[in-house]
């Protein structure tokens, strides 16, 4: 049950981002076994709204790795990535996709729409959804609670 496993460190990224405030999302990235990119949001912590989990991970995970092309790659996120993330996932040449959670309001990989599988682009991935779902959509429960 690797998968289990990598959304499990993909979580405990989340955890990070609630401490900070951030709305939690966690994301890392695996290649044959290890991980070579983690992230969490940073949007509010560096006023970037850029800095999604997924696209802080990436830019690990491209620096760790010396190259753009993140093929034989495999991202564990939290949540279903919004359009940006979802179109950083095709231009990295990332080979699959595991997340946890949908995202009915801002999801792009079935939700609202499909970019990571839109057979239009020139890459296509791989698409595992609901692992640890429930753990997912906890976090971010407890996150907006705290903002009520």
């Amino acid at each position: 049950m690797k998968d289990l496993f990598f959304m499990r460190q993909a979580l405990q990224e989340a955890e990070l981002a609630l401490a900070k405030g951030e709305i939690p999302i966690g994301a890392v990235i695996v290649k044959d076994g290890q991980v070579i990119g983690r992230g969490h949001n940073l949007k509010e912590t560096r006023n970037d709204p850029t800095l999604h989990a997924e696209i802080v991970a990436i830019s690990a995970a491209t620096a760790q790795l010396g190259t753009w092309r993140l093929t034989g790659t495999t991202i564990y996120v939290t949540i279903e990535p919004c359009p940006m993330c979802a179109g950083a996932l095709v231009q990295a040449r990332i080979d699959r996709l595991v997340y946890g959670a949908d995202d009915l309001k801002a999801g792009a990989v079935g939700s609202l729409m499909d970019i990571v599988r839109d057979p239009r682009l020139n890459h296509q991935l791989v698409v595992t959804r609901g692992v640890l779902a429930e753990e997912a959509t906890e976090l971010l429960q407890r996150f907006f609670a705290k903002l009520r």
